[in-house]
């Protein structure tokens, strides 16, 4: 039997075990995750008020009860954990697929401000990532800044937004839903550095935007008038050209009052966070044109935008893996077909999926044929990787080093603690948002 051990248990992880299985009946996988709880960005990234995304959940199960795969969370890979060489040593091949666990930085002025975070920070507390230590986000804020176009902005400009009874309905953890029950935060101004066609959300999380009980949208015409693919979208590609037809019937409708105001900027591009108080009380920002080459130029104009939170969700990046070569460029892993390359050579045994191979781009089902390529590809290798002597079950290898890993009756342990504690709540299922419940849990304390 080919032992395998896949490194990340998000949807790339999974995607990879469900491939290797399929493809092949005489491969063992190990699905190793740092994390006691599986699922990724699944569990950890998607808004807790995005059900159906998260319901994904279903079908990844299924992917780690299969018959020759085997959870095995809160196992650490590198240091701290098990070493990279020693994982080799377990297993005929290793797949890392571990994301991109960072997020990036903007380089200006007042960046490090107290109430300046980045969105995936956001993200992680109102997700209950147990590494999440941050607090406090919406303490004292009237308004907020989200810099960036994409779908995440979307998703944290919606959590800000969206009303306490309906996030009661979700799973998100009791100390972020009583700190956004209490959150003075009326006005979200969303900005984007370039124009509307060039916006990175989908045309689906944008219309949430105008769904939201009790919020008003707001577009500025003579921003989104500074955009030629906007005047004459005809020559869009289809999601594109939906943006701007959402766009456009924000900026025909008659304003109304509501509790909350979300405000879409473009053509601003933020040049430094500016301090009141100790903290940031605004962000200051370059007005900015299109250059004629699919880029945009200052124009010399400033505003400012008052905000007392400023996310900033312009993207995440890779970072280096111990034992691992890397390109700090694109915050990947130099590969070829899902192969790890060392120096433009192959690296025996040695794979990648995910983020971590190809950037942070595309959607969840974007994974799969993403797997499937490095899963074939070691498959091909097989032959050869089945070779090597290994020194037994690596599971008993791990507890010898005083490792002992959370298993799938763990994970199934912690979700019913989540279950029991939503009941206790009058709520459904909720969170454990911590490492010491989560293993309290799992360890049937």
């Amino acid at each position: 039997m080919l032992r395998v051990a896949v490194v990340g248990s998000g949807p790339s992880g999974c995607y990879t075990a469900q491939s290797l299985v399929q493809q092949d009946p005489d491969v063992l996988v190990d699905v190793l995750d740092r994390l006691p709880c599986p699922y990724g960005l699944v569990r950890y990234g998607v808004a807790p008020d995005h059900e159906k995304i998260k319901s994904l959940q279903t079908s990844l199960r299924t992917i780690l009860e299969h018959e020759r795969v085997r959870f095995l969370g809160g196992v650490g890979i590198g240091p701290g954990g098990v070493p990279a060489e020693r994982l080799r040593e377990l297993y005929h091949a290793v797949v890392y697929c571990v994301g991109a666990a960072t997020d990036r930085h903007l380089g200006i002025p007042g960046e490090e401000l107290p109430g300046s975070w980045s969105a995936t920070e956001f993200v992680s507390w109102y997700s209950a990532h147990p590494d999440s230590a941050a607090d406090g986000f919406v303490a004292g804020a009237r308004s907020a800044v989200v810099i960036g176009v994409g779908n995440v902005a979307v998703d944290v400009t919606r959590m800000l937004a969206r009303g306490v009874s309906e996030l009661s309905r979700t799973d998100i953890p009791q100390p972020a839903l009583t700190s956004l029950a209490a959150s003075r935060v009326s006005q979200v101004h969303m900005v984007g550095r370039r124009g509307p066609s060039q916006a990175r959300f989908t045309t689906k999380e944008l219309r949430e935007l105008g769904s939201l009980p009790d919020t008003e949208v707001a577009v500025h015409a003579e921003e989104l008038a500074r955009d030629p693919a906007y005047l004459d979208p005809s020559a869009l590609p289809a999601p594109q050209r939906r943006n701007v037809e959402v766009l456009r019937g924000w900026a025909a409708a008659q304003s109304r009052p509501s509790a909350h105001r979300i405000s879409l900027r473009f053509f601003l591009r933020p040049v430094a966070l500016l301090a009141d108080g100790g903290r940031v009380g605004a962000v200051r920002f370059e007005r900015t044109v299109p250059d004629g080459r699919g880029g945009v130029r200052g124009t010399g104009e400033f505003e400012e935008i008052e905000a007392q939170l400023v996310l900033r969700s312009v993207g995440y990046l890779g970072v280096p893996l111990e034992g691992l070569p890397f390109d700090p460029a694109t915050g990947t892993v130099p590969h070829l077909g899902g192969r790890v390359l060392r120096e433009d050579t192959v690296a025996p045994g040695e794979y990648v999926a995910g983020w971590i191979k190809r950037g942070p781009t595309g959607v969840i089902g974007t994974n799969r044929p993403c797997a499937k390529e490095t899963a074939t590809s070691l498959l091909e290798d097989a032959s050869t990787l089945v070779r090597k002597d290994l020194p037994g079950d690596p599971l008993d290898a791990l507890r010898a080093a005083g490792i002992e890993p959370v298993g799938w009756s763990g994970w199934c342990a912690i979700e019913a603690a989540e279950a029991e504690l939503g009941a206790s709540l009058g709520r459904g299922v909720v969170k454990l948002p911590d490492w010491p419940s989560l293993m309290n849990a799992a360890r049937g304390r």
